[in-house]
């Protein structure tokens, strides 16, 4: 039951709707009896440091989701070092009057990839955006070179440069053994594949970070030709599992349930 001691979690962004994160972190707050609440809210950029803000200051916070990974880090009083660093801010919560953040999506990137056992080689990231920066720091963890593709050759290049001054080796894509898309598409079902096989003719294994009911067509496609290759529920069920921590410090967050919810739901949806 909701009460007046009830601490409040949201997931905002643009799109929110479809975000399996209120159905996960409630599931994890109910298994756990926490006091405890998780609601998708849209918001208008304008408005987001003022609802995170009123978040924090009433014992709660939440996830930040696209397209506002970059503008959240304003909003915080506290960033993490990794926030600096990638300039992406997708977790926040409340401490001591101030509103603090953190990046879960390395966590949760490096989750998905150590459970399809991917290569430390290269790495193609589609993308460069704050999932794409989040992926950039996943392979400086593990000695990873990185390529970049993007619509955008402007996009492009500035990222390329970003990547080189974070200390990674450049790589071209036609190398890339692991192909991360760190984009929207595949959202929807008529939305081209983020690479095709002849961008990339190396790739082995494959790791989309968006998620839909029967997976992307993207992934089907790969899974057809016995490529290793999820969709983004793994990853989801990782980065929230590390954000649940960092609300309730001390506390193991039930990741077999928060699995559980999130495999569900998209049978289901």
């Amino acid at each position: 039951m909701i009460s007046g001691s009830s601490r409040v979690f949201a997931i905002l962004g643009a799109p929110v709707g479809h975000s399996l994160s209120p159905a996960m972190q409630t599931a994890a707050f109910r298994a756990l009896g926490l006091d405890a609440v998780y609601v998708p809210l849209p918001c208008d950029p304008s408005h987001l440091a003022s609802v995170m803000g009123a978040l924090t200051g009433a014992g709660g916070g939440g996830n930040i989701t696209i397209p506002y990974k970059h503008t959240a880090v304003e909003a915080l009083d506290e960033p993490s070092e990794l926030v600096r660093a990638l300039g992406a801010c997708n977790t926040f919560w409340g401490g001591e009057h101030k509103t603090l953040g953190d990046n879960t999506d390395v966590a949760g990137i490096l989750g998905a990839l150590q459970e399809l056992e991917a290569p430390s080689s290269t790495w193609l990231i589609v993308g460069t955006g704050g999932s794409a920066r989040a992926a950039v720091e996943a392979a400086r963890a593990v000695g990873a070179a990185v390529a970049v593709k993007s619509r955008s050759v402007l996009k492009a290049a500035r990222f390329k440069d970003w990547v080189t001054a974070r200390g990674i080796t450049v790589a071209e894509p036609g190398d890339a053994e692991v192909v991360i898309n760190a984009t929207p598409l595949g959202m929807r079902e008529t939305d081209p594949a983020p690479v095709t096989r002849s961008e990339a003719p190396s790739m082995s294994v494959a790791l989309d970070l968006v998620y839909r009911p029967g997976r992307t067509e993207w992934v089907r496609a790969l899974r057809a030709e016995n490529f290793v290759t999820e969709d983004g529920r793994t990853m989801l069920v990782a980065q929230g599992a590390a954000a649940f921590e960092k609300w309730y410090p001390g506390v193991a967050a039930p990741r077999e349930v928060m699995r559980s919810v999130v495999d569900r739901a998209l049978v289901q949806r």
